[in-house]
């Protein structure tokens, strides 16, 4: 498999695919999930709510980080999480968009 060519493309198109390729493993649409079923930032219960090792949460907890998925505030010794609202915007915008030009299309397929 090659190089991919980012340059190629608008820089819209390339922030969107890195936040869907963050989403592409279980374990984190599942923090996700957990991060948006409670009201407040999380300092560590994340390890609780998953079956997953301590270490493996915090690696998937940094890519979702790095991605600007999820906010991680220090909060004395631990680091508290919660959603990053534009980030989910542009998710909400992308599909969107393909939802509506799939309901305008909707007859004019095979």
């Amino acid at each position: 498999m090659g190089i991919t060519k980012t340059e190629v493309f608008t820089q819209k198109q390339n922030d969107t695919a890195l936040l869907m390729k963050a989403l592409g493993h279980p374990a984190r649409i599942a923090i996700i999930e957990y991060l948006m079923s409670v009201d407040a930032c999380i300092c560590g219960d994340i390890v609780n709510e998953l079956t997953l090792a301590q270490p493996t949460v915090s690696q998937h907890l940094k890519e979702l980080k790095n991605v600007g998925l999820i906010k991680g505030n220090i909060s004395g010794n631990a680091i508290c999480y919660c959603i990053n609202e534009s980030a989910i915007d542009t998710l909400r915008e992308y599909f969107g968009g393909i939802s509506d030009n799939i309901e305008k299309k909707k007859n004019m397929c095979c």
